[in-house]
Order: structure tokens, then C-alpha cells, then sequence
């Protein structure tokens, strides 16, 4: 017999597999950063590219299966989705990690910036004048503000899921947030610590539009709290913050 917590999350995982998965299949793209590294990632292309594009970048140990449930409810809602495997990740969600793979060693969290301005320029590449989003999970919610900084011309918003100081400089990324006006939406596990981090990020912004998603239900760290299979109480919750948060880029 399965509880109602079970039955309820292998009826979502088999929803998944029988219907998003044929409707929004992706393909394999790869990239060449600044340093001669190659990225690997999947594309989700929506019924136009000439619609927004939503760059996914994942957490520590993780790869862009991280967002294989996530990039076809995005296409359904009208956006565009390439997952990348960092330089700086691993073998999480039964996927390896292939640039890493490739690469041969786990990188740096600063050096997978290069990673996300790689895809920042293949999504630039893509139509006429894209409408081109961030969205990062845990040190890559970070490396976000990172990347909006230095190209802010480039960029149209940011989703930042579980953002904090993991680099050596404890006031990196609010240094950069100072330098972010584009509309910035930031969430966290439902945790006092990873809450306030994300609040002291996103009060150095000045941007006029800023959202700080708290969850009421559950939430947990990174782009997961959006997985069904990580958060089976609280992902509905979450999603609709964020769908709320992305209509303004329809």
C-alpha cells in the first residue's frame, strides 16, 4: 500500500513521463567558453524563437538534469530553456555531468562563470535581439548576480534560487547585486540562514522590481525546491511565485 505523500508523488512522476517529456524533447547543444572549455547542455525550444529565453545553470554536484522536470512546464509557459552542465558540478539525479566529465576534474565555482557567459552568447546568437532571463540554483543563483553585472545590457531578469557569499569574498555577490537593476526574483529553503542570505543579496540591488519569495509550505535548497520528487508538499507553492514572477516577461 502507499501512503498518500507516495501515492500522490509516483502519480506526478508518471504525468511527467507520459506527457511533458514527448511534447518538449530537447536537444543536445555544446558550447565553447572563453578558455577553450567545452560545455555541453540541452535546448527546450518553445513554438517561437523569437520568445524569451530562459538560461538554467545548477547547483554544486549537480547537472542539467537538475532541470529535466523543470525547462518543459517553463517551454509550456511560453519560454525558451537551455540547461547546461557547469564546470563546477557532478553525478546527481542518475546523469553525469558531462563537461566535467570532459574536462576531466570538478572546477572552480568562479571559473563555471565562463560557462554561463558561453551560454549567455549562444542565447544572444538566437533570433533577432532575444529577451534573454538568468536563473541559477544555489552557487549558480549566485554567479547570476555575477553575470548580470557584467553584461547588464544583456540580460532581462534573474531567478535566484537559494543565492548566499560562497565565494572567498564575503561581499562578492552583494558588490554585484549593487550593480543589478533588471527585475530580480529570489527564493530559498524555508531556513532562517539561507532566507536572510537571500534578503541581504537582494537589498543591495537597486531594482525597482524585486521579489523574495519565502516559502509558507516548503521549500528546499536550489532550483529543486520546483521538483516534485525533491519537494512533494511545497512545489506547487513555489511554482506558482515563480509563474507570477514570469508572466511580467510574456
Amino acid at each position: 500500500m502507499f501512503s498518500g505523500e507516495r501515492l500522490y508523488l509516483l502519480l506526478a512522476v508518471i504525468a511527467l513521463i507520459t506527457f511533458v517529456a514527448p511534447l518538449y524533447a530537447s536537444e543536445p547543444v555544446t558550447l565553447t567558453a572563453s578558455d577553450g572549455v567545452k560545455i555541453y547542455g540541452d535546448f527546450y525550444p518553445a513554438a517561437s524563437k523569437s520568445a524569451p529565453y530562459i538560461l538554467l545553470f545548477h547547483q554544486a554536484g549537480s547537472n542539467r538534469a537538475e532541470y529535466a522536470p523543470i525547462a518543459p512546464r517553463l517551454v509550456k509557459l511560453g519560454f525558451n530553456c537551455l540547461a547546461i552542465d557547469q564546470r563546477s558540478g557532478g553525478n546527481m539525479w542518475g546523469q553525469k555531468n558531462e563537461t566535467v566529465e570532459h574536462l576531466g576534474h570538478n572546477g572552480e565555482y568562479l571559473d563555471a562563470l565562463k560557462d554561463s557567459e558561453a551560454a549567455l552568447a549562444w542565447g544572444k546568437s538566437q533570433g533577432a535581439n532575444p529577451k534573454i532571463l538568468v536563473w541559477g540554483s544555489s552557487y549558480s543563483a549566485s554567479l547570476a548576480f555575477l553575470l548580470a553585472a557584467k553584461h547588464p545590457e544583456e540580460i532581462a531578469g534573474i531567478l535566484s534560487f537559494s543565492p548566499g557569499e560562497y565565494f572567498a569574498d564575503k561581499n562578492f555577490v552583494r558588490d554585484a547585486a549593487s550593480r543589478v537593476s533588471v527585475p530580480i526574483f529570489v527564493t530559498s529553503a524555508k531556513d532562517t540562514e539561507e532566507i536572510d542570505a537571500a534578503r541581504s543579496i537582494l537589498a543591495a540591488s537597486p531594482a525597482k522590481q524585486k521579489t523574495q519569495f519565502i516559502p509558507k509550505i516548503a521549500g528546499i535548497h536550489g532550483s529543486s525546491t520546483l521538483r516534485v520528487d525533491r519537494n512533494p508538499k511545497g512545489e506547487a507553492e513555489n511554482w506558482r511565485a515563480v509563474e507570477i514572477f514570469l508572466a511580467g516577461f510574456r
